[in-house]
């Protein structure tokens, strides 16, 4: 079982990331569970705009591209700003247009018998947004989605500490990451692209 969890911070490595803390919550259960977890930090590669699977010289994603569709499980995990995903997380979801053109040996697309979770940090309303957001365009590329296979942390809106820097409010999402990872692995464990029939054609 392999999972791929894609960290949408807008902050270059080394800098501490919170959605990262959160997103190794749901790693650590993962691996827990016998999956093998690549964590991959977008902001550090030159990702395109663009939305097909390679966009020509210096461009990074086509080696992201490879890892998610080798890939059971697929995570976004994104900041919350001004109660949106972030562009980052929006890049990778322009890039992964290019799926809808793609298909397997039998016709089936490529994310067939993929699933896929979401998580969220950030000091501002906009959770439950970004789930529905994330979440419609993945399911319009043929993944599935598990039920409560999300977790997000917030204080509320306005300023306020970043997920690392308080204890506030982990138990909950700590505690709902752990389950999106255990109904992620459950779900993947069951689920095949052959599950899903083949498409009629023009479809």
């Amino acid at each position: 079982m392999k999972a791929v969890v894609l960290n949408c911070t807008l902050k270059p490595s080394p800098e501490t990331s919170s959605t990262e803390a959160l997103a190794k919550v749901v790693i650590a259960e993962l691996e827990k569970g016998g999956a093998e977890v690549e964590l991959v930090r977008l902001v550090d590669l030159n990702v395109k705009p663009g939305v097909e699977s390679d966009m020509g010289e210096g461009d990074d994603w086509p080696s992201v591209d490879a890892k998610l569709k080798a890939a059971d499980i697929v995570v976004f995990a994104t900041p919350t700003w001004l109660g949106q995903m972030s562009s980052v997380a929006l890049r990778a979801l322009e890039r992964m247009d290019a799926w809808f053109a793609e298909t397997d040996d039998s016709g089936r697309p490529v994310a067939f018998g993929k699933v896929a979770g979401i998580v969220i940090t950030g000091n501002e309303d906009g959770a439950h947004h970004i789930v529905a957001t994330i979440s419609q365009g993945l399911i319009d590329m043929g993944f599935t989605i598990p039920a409560q296979s999300w977790t997000y942390w917030h204080l509320g809106p306005g300023p306020g500490p970043d997920y690392v820097e308080t204890d506030q409010g982990h138990d909950y999402s700590d505690r709902v990451g752990r389950n999106a990872a255990r109904n992620l692995l459950a779900m993947a464990k069951v689920l095949k692209p052959e599950t899903y029939p083949v498409p009629e054609s023009g479809e």
